[in-house]
């Protein structure tokens, strides 16, 4: 988000979330119907979840991946697929299943298979693509561990690097290159994958680019230990010289847990990543500013100081705080692209003033959500009236649960406050619309705004419940839903993004233009 002087809105919504027929929402048809009814709308930023590879064993969570660089498949369009001409229609009409919730373990059963006939297309005679692909294995420099990393995983069941045989554990060349030479095929298959996860995800981006949207990307501070990272950068963790974690991350006890929090992702060997000017960070980063005009760091204070606790422990309570280097971190990252008007820091919870001296020195957009807002009195700085300018206003994250469900559980008080703070008479028909008014209307240059809210759903909609470890990440938007956001909604939506400026000038004038600005046809 940039720091001059322009005021934005944008949607909350992940990939998985999108309505089509192969078990989970992916880059083709309707992420670029939902890119462009976000334009009719209005906004003009789309914010999603990671879209790193997820796993069973994490409930698919998007923020527990075994990589921060690689592509999540699941999200791979097999009709993209067949429009370039790698599937044949018969393929995926024989594949197609649509699924009210995300159904992850179809989505990989069938993603798996038409991804492996379109590898066998491509390596057997197809051509038109094989350039783009050498480029891709050239330019991803992450690529060769990953492939590498996935197909030792697999043909070890699933266990955890530290648990392969030394000689892979430990990363010794000659058993790496036997093994790789052995599995050439399997590795390539996935070198394929991500070659057109990422071939995809370009092409959303330009076309959202092309309708006036930018797509806004998710950064866990933290890798899991079982990832590719880890393994191929052992020294850039607090490791053990067994491999595993001497030290793992979390948050203190506080007022809502007396345990803490104990994430189990290893800590960062801050010391060795200054030693090359934060190379590893850079390149990640980077990575991510290819595909995403914006991106968020989750757990920002980390970069500061971060909460960490002895390997083996059960609970968070035997940590202590260390000092990390976010000033260095940023300053390198800096000689690489303009952290103010790409960077947001989730700066939520307990934050120091060492933390917003940071943020304002970087000129950093901070997070303010207004379900934190209405609980105590007028210093509250989640109330808009104290939102900084250079700030990102949310009704509710993916952690919180949907302005109406957060309505009907509110507290009398919290409601009282809400209708003194707004003047409106406030219930169930209109409490979402209220709330995302007031982040709309709020001094912050950049106002985000969950699906779930737009279109006005209970806690039935919710992403995420913290702490909770089944039934999560698995909410989509309904063909009708989306019917209603982009015929009913979008009108109103963009009569408020008009009035309280939040649309370029550039776009302000038309409405006919706007609508054609829309009408951009797929690639």
């Amino acid at each position: 988000m940039t720091v001059e002087n322009t005021r934005k809105s944008g949607i909350l919504m992940h990939f998985s979330s999108l309505h089509g027929r192969f078990g989970i929402g992916d880059l083709g048809a309707e992420a670029r119907d939902f890119a462009r009814t976000c334009a009719r709308a209005g906004f003009s930023v789309w914010q999603v979840l990671p879209f790193t590879p997820v796993a069973r064993i994490s409930g698919y969570s998007p923020y527990s991946s075994t990589s921060a660089f690689a592509g999540n498949f699941l999200f791979i369009s097999p009709e993209d697929l067949c429009k370039c001409g790698l599937l044949s229609q018969k393929d995926i009409d024989c594949a197609a299943s649509s699924e009210a919730r995300a159904d992850f373990e179809y989505a990989a059963k069938i993603r798996k298979d038409l991804i492996r006939r379109a590898w066998n297309n491509f390596s057997t005679g197809f051509t038109a693509l094989h350039d783009e692909y050498e480029d891709f294995c050239r330019e991803a420099f992450w690529l060769c561990d990953y492939a590498l990393f996935t197909v030792l995983k697999e043909f070890h069941e699933g266990r955890a690097w530290a648990d392969w045989p030394r000689p892979y554990a430990m990363r010794d060349k000659a058993a790496l290159d036997a093994f790789a030479e052995a599995h050439r095929d399997e590795i390539s298959l996935v070198k394929f994958e991500q070659f057109i996860f990422f071939r995809q995800l370009a092409a959303l981006r330009r076309y959202c680019s092309s309708v006036g949207v930018t797509i806004f990307g998710d950064m866990p501070i933290y890798v899991a230990w079982d990832s590719a990272d880890v393994w191929t950068n052992r020294a850039l963790f607090d490791l053990a010289p067994d491999g595993a974690p001497r030290m793992e991350a979390g948050v203190p006890p506080d007022y809502f847990s007396k345990d803490g929090q104990l994430w189990g992702n290893p800590v960062y060997n801050w010391d060795e990543m200054k030693k090359d000017n934060f190379a590893w960070w850079r390149k990640r980063f980077l990575w991510q500013m290819k595909f995403c005009g914006i991106v968020r760091i989750d757990h920002f204070r980390g970069l500061c100081a971060f909460w960490e606790v002895p390997h083996g422990e059960k609970t968070a309570v035997k940590g202590r705080w260390h000092n990390a280097f976010a000033r260095e971190l940023l300053t390198a990252l800096s000689e690489d692209c303009d952290l103010s008007a790409s960077l947001v820091a989730e700066d939520l919870g307990v934050i120091t003033d060492e933390v917003r001296e940071v943020m304002a020195d970087f000129s950093l957009s901070g997070m303010k959500v207004l379900q934190f807002a209405f609980g105590c009195g007028k210093n509250n700085p989640y109330l808009p009236h104290n939102m900084a300018q250079n700030s990102a206003a949310y009704t509710g994250t993916h952690d919180n649960d949907t302005s109406l469900g957060w309505w009907m559980n509110a507290s009398s008080d919290e409601r009282r406050r809400l209708s003194l703070y707004t003047g409106a008479v406030i219930n169930n028909e209109n409490a979402a619309k209220v709330m995302c008014r007031i982040a709309l209307a709020s001094p912050a240059r950049l106002a985000i705004l969950p699906i779930q809210d737009i279109i006005g759903l209970g806690s039935e909609g919710r992403m995420n419940t913290p702490s909770v470890t089944d039934g999560n990440w698995a909410w989509r938007l309904l063909p009708e839903q989306f019917e209603e956001f982009a015929n009913v909604r979008s009108h109103d939506f963009f009569e408020m993004n008009e009035i309280y400026d939040r649309i370029d000038a550039q776009r302000t004038e038309p409405h006919e233009k706007q609508k054609r600005a829309v009408n951009i046809k797929d690639d």
